[in-house]
């Protein structure tokens, strides 16, 4: 009989969902370690806006990969899967379960399924590229992609531009269709027994008010103040990953006097129900995962059932 692989939680969820204080309620009834799967909370000096737990929370309740990047660099999916692999293994050669927590679903999607590996962006091409794409339109440019590599072509929406040039580009630079690299990369299965979780209320409305509650409390703590800092800055600009974060491209905004405090209040909040929508998205399309509603009496009683179930 082969080996059973160690077990793993993945705690999913839109913003606002509550995923960090069940978190921490399994790490109070588990033998289990947190990771952070969040774009956001990677920054340091980033805390309000993302809704990072507190410091003394963190003590408490300390998770891997926070707090791990200056808002000036960046950090890719790949570093993430690297990183997050690593801090699996160590915490299962401890003989703890870990507990993956976090929305950002690109981030699981490359944990769960390998990254493909393409060439880095050449801007000599891009520019090639972008000028063919001004000059023809980018359905023309689809129906180039389409001839060089059918796959892609038939994936693609003719207004996608941004992943029909970095497919133009990877079949140009390579000879080989990015079809095929997609193909290549669900090859590297992470080796757990994976418990995927999925935490929603069951009235969506109720998520809507919780993102709302949530916004105006970041406005009372002092997210104006939080970017503000960020903004004095001279190496911090507005197309970095980091002030691209939903609520900090609002903030920025309006302290640079392109919105009103009122209409960055609403942006604010229409661009994180937005993010809620697409994390819901990606979740509905994710095969086995367990459905949990975050306002449920017995939430916590669920999911230890659930992971006492995993481990066995």
């Amino acid at each position: 009989m082969a080996d059973k692989l160690p077990p793993a939680i993945f705690l999913m969820g839109p913003t606002a969902s509550g995923k960090t204080a069940l978190a921490m309620h399994l790490f109070d009834n588990l033998p289990c370690e947190l990771i952070s799967v969040d774009s956001a909370l990677i920054y340091r000096g980033m805390d309000i806006g993302t809704a990072k737990p507190e410091p003394e929370e963190l003590v408490s309740y300390p998770h891997r990969l926070i707090d791990i990047r200056d808002p000036a660099e960046s950090y890719s999916a790949a570093e993430f899967r690297e990183d997050a692999l690593a801090a699996m293994a160590d915490i299962s050669s401890a003989g703890k379960i870990p507990v993956l927590v976090g929305g950002t679903m690109l981030y699981f999607n490359a944990l769960q399924k390998g990254l493909a590996r393409l060439p880095e962006a050449n801007a000599e091409l891009r520019a090639e590229l972008e000028a063919d794409a001004e000059r023809l339109g980018w359905p023309a440019m689809h129906e180039r992609l389409a001839k060089l590599d059918p796959a892609a072509g038939e994936r693609l929406k003719p207004t996608d531009s941004q992943r029909i040039e970095r497919a133009l580009e990877v079949v140009l630079l390579t000879g080989k269709p990015i079809s095929e690299h997609w193909a290549e990369q669900g090859e590297a299965a992470l080796p757990y027994d994976l418990l995927p979780l999925a935490l929603m209320p069951a009235d969506r409305s109720r998520l809507h008010q919780r993102i709302e509650q949530r916004f105006d409390l970041m406005l009372e703590q002092g997210f104006e103040q939080e970017v503000l800092k960020l903004h004095e800055r001279q190496d911090l600009t507005p197309d970095l990953p980091s002030i691209r974060c939903v609520g900090y491209r609002q903030m920025w905004d309006y302290i640079e006097g392109r919105l009103s405090y009122d209409e960055m209040r609403y942006r604010g909040i229409v661009a994180t129900r937005q993010l809620a929508k697409r994390q819901l998205t990606w979740l509905r399309g994710w095969q086995g995962v367990q459905w949990l509603d975050s306002e449920a009496d017995k939430l916590l009683e669920s999911v230890l059932k659930l992971a006492e179930a995993n481990t066995i």
